[in-house]
């Protein structure tokens, strides 16, 4: 070999050798960077013997990134409905204490059990007003309870309704980002430049992607990539697709949530038919539609068995029965044995028995709440202090049978004390369902999170190992470039 062949050869090793030393500092700062892919220069060997970096590879494993989108996107949906129950119970005090516990507990189911005990307490004192006060007391709870917990359930719907804009808003932004991106990928790989970063930021943007909403992707010729929403429908094909939502602004019981779109076509609702099945925006619109209204039409079937409970009948048997100490606004019958739309959000206490509003407190015992100017309505015909069968009656009607509407998911035959309990244990099997998915897909993403930073993130043992080599390499490259200049030396002084 030449002289001048093994000059060549060893100037170009220094430019190699510094192409991968500068590859391996990339790789070193991106240690601790959150989806950074472990970079390695391919080297090539010349035609001439010498090495020359071709370009610049970048860890992939496309199974395990697959897997990481999709569990980012199911961690998504259950944290979301985690939260929205947590919510509710936090502000109803649904779980807190024991049942009959009602200084924590503010369940409908505590609430009408101490509101039982109170009309068991009046049956022994018919004539102690402060008992009869008592009673009044905890009716007001009651009442108070279930409109509380239908603002409560609707001001939950009306933020569902928000976030999901919010979530729309950001999935839009982000297949904007992404198009950039892509864009410049397609035609880095097509002119043969270093696109590895741009394909770390394109993961980065697909990973906060799926975080709204689930996704798939195919990847076509020159790293083009297409973006599919997880029930089918096309998020991104050479430019985004137009994601759409109407937000509501505010929401009752009758309201029902708009449909999320893309290019036009329902993702979510029951009209869509490429319904996605993962991601926030998923979770969200089955807070919206599903859970909480499920949950509200249970609070509305108590409502209404509890103003059938507390009716009253006309003694002469000819008039229809009539609401009595629980009511609403312009009740002249009690509701048939079917939902009323925001009926627990609308029942108060009659105020023909509240003493504060004009009323009596004695027609709680002798009846007559309902039309004080009807006679008929009232139960007793002597008017008797120690008259206890009319507060009997009261509490039996915690545990008598009555028609429920099915389709709030109870069934259609039982107590109103067992209503309220099945409705309070639902809620709560809800909630822990929710909370242990979110905790088991948490874990999940983590292990996914863990496996694919082991199979394609940096390995800073290794990277510093390697940048060792390189030195020792440099210096040799170096050293042989100096042992080729003293020869050069030495030849030019012999001739």
């Amino acid at each position: 070999m030449s002289l001048t062949n093994a000059g060549a050869i060893a100037n170009q090793s220094l430019g190699t050798i510094a192409a991968q030393i500068n590859v391996v500092s990339r790789n070193i700062a991106g240690v601790n960077v959150s989806g950074y892919a472990t970079k390695t220069a391919l080297v090539s060997t010349t035609s001439n013997g010498a090495a020359q970096v071709g370009g610049v590879a970048r860890a992939t494993n496309a199974a395990l990134f697959q897997n990481s989108l999709q569990a980012s996107a199911t961690e998504a949906a259950a944290a979301v409905l985690s939260s929205g129950l947590d919510q509710i119970d936090q502000a109803l005090g649904l779980s807190s204490g024991t049942a009959t516990d009602t200084s924590t507990n503010r369940s409908p189911a505590a609430l009408l059990s101490a509101l039982k005990g109170a009309l068991q307490s009046y049956s022994a004192s018919p004539s102690d007003t402060t008992v009869a006060q008592n009673v009044l007391s905890s009716a007001k709870a009651v009442a108070q309870a279930l409109n509380t917990a239908d603002m409560t359930v609707q001001q939950l719907r009306a933020q569902s309704d928000s976030d999901i804009a919010a979530s729309v808003a950001n999935i839009n932004s982000i297949l904007s980002q992404f198009q950039q991106v892509n864009s410049e990928v397609v035609a880095g790989t097509n002119a043969g430049r270093d696109v590895t970063s741009a394909l770390d930021q394109r993961d980065a943007l697909l990973k906060s992607l799926s975080t709204e909403i689930g996704v798939t992707t195919v990847t076509r010729a020159n790293n083009d990539m297409v973006i599919y929403a997880d029930g089918g429908a096309t998020l991104f094909e050479t430019s985004p697709r137009s994601v759409t939502f109407q937000a509501n602004g505010s929401y009752t019981a009758s309201t029902t949530g708009n449909a999320v779109y893309v290019d036009g076509v329902p993702v979510t609702g029951a009209s869509a038919a490429m319904a996605i099945q993962s991601g926030k925006l998923q979770g969200l619109t089955q807070l919206r539609d599903v859970v909480a209204p499920q949950y509200q039409n249970q609070l509305d079937e108590t409502a209404r068995g509890l103003i059938a409970a507390f009716a009253e009948t006309d003694q002469s048997g000819l008039g229809s029965p009539a609401p009595g100490l629980f009511t609403y606004s312009g009740a002249t019958s009690v509701p048939g044995a079917s939902v009323v739309p925001g009926l627990a959000g609308q029942i108060i206490v009659n105020p023909n028995a509240d003493p504060s509003q004009g009323g009596d407190l004695d027609r709680l015992r002798d009846g007559g709440i309902s039309d004080p100017t009807n006679s008929a309505y009232i139960y007793t015909t002597t008017g008797a202090a120690g008259y206890t069968d009319r507060i009997n009656e009261l509490v039996a009607s915690f545990s008598t049978a009555q028609g429920f509407d099915p389709a709030a998911g109870l069934g259609s035959s039982l107590s109103l004390m067992d209503y309220a309990t099945s409705s309070l244990g639902w809620f709560e099997a809800q909630r822990q369902q929710a909370s242990e998915t979110e905790s088991y897909q948490s874990t999940l993403l983590s292990q996914t999170t863990d496996a694919l930073s082991n199979a394609t993130g940096v390995n800073l043992d290794d990277q510093m190992s390697k940048m060792l080599d390189l030195e020792n390499s440099y210096q040799a490259s170096a050293k042989l470039i100096s042992a080729i200049d003293a020869m050069y030396t030495a030849l030019f002084q012999a001739l």
